[in-house]
């Protein structure tokens, strides 16, 4: 499903502040060597990552699910001064494409990839974050949810990547696949949650923005 119109991307594409070279080269880089591009986030939204990140200014972040790092380095960019981003990815072979891009950007000092496991490398961050980016596995968003909560400083951000998922979510029950069934559950289960209050953005594949109370 077309969820958002092709020319309505364009005009926001447009009007929004353009890749560097580094990024476009990452963008291409990711399009024409590694599979499934779609997961990459691309112009709109890691211009909105970084913008949150500025906005926050945060000392610790958490990304799970890495893919080629751009949306890591975008993240990165409103860290403070001696800022830590830790990212989660379960893939080994992109760990090298990824920090040859963390060292081009000039933030590899700021960011610490892990390989596993996200919900195994959780558990073992000592760390309170100031903002947390979910994109990794659908099925363990509830989980990953549960496990960061406490991690996560009052005031602090989650954002939840792929909620629309395609447009499968508003399709009928019997026509959902589990990947959708799996972004409603999540999004029911923060819309319970009285601790947190959230919006849903409908930008790129949807981004639940959830702020711990």
């Amino acid at each position: 499903m077309e969820l958002i119109p092709a020319a309505v991307e364009a005009f926001s594409e447009k009007y929004t502040t353009q890749e560097s070279a580094l990024m476009h080269q990452l963008n291409r880089e990711t399009h024409l060597k590694v599979e499934l591009p779609h997961m990459l986030s691309g112009q709109v939204q890691g211009q909105f990552l970084s913008m949150v990140s500025h906005m926050i200014r945060p000392t610790r972040i958490l990304e799970l699910g890495t893919y080629t790092g751009y949306s890591a380095i975008c993240l990165a960019a409103g860290l403070t001064a001696g800022g830590l981003l830790h990212t989660v990815d379960i893939n080994e072979e992109l760990e090298t494409l990824c920090q040859q891009y963390f060292e081009a950007s000039g933030n590899a000092h700021r960011i610490k990839m892990h390989i596993g496991k996200a919900a195994d490398i959780i558990i073992q961050l000592d760390e309170v974050f100031d903002l947390v980016f979910i994109d990794a596995d659908k099925a363990g968003y509830e989980h990953y949810y549960d496990l960061v909560w406490d991690k996560l400083r009052p005031g602090g951000f989650i954002l939840a990547d792929n909620v629309l998922y395609h447009g499968q979510v508003l399709a009928p029950e019997a026509e959902q696949g589990r990947q959708a069934k799996a972004m409603i559950r999540f999004c029911e289960k923060v819309l319970a949650d009285d601790r947190a209050e959230q919006v849903l953005l409908t930008i790129r594949d949807g981004l639940l923005m959830i702020r711990k109370k």
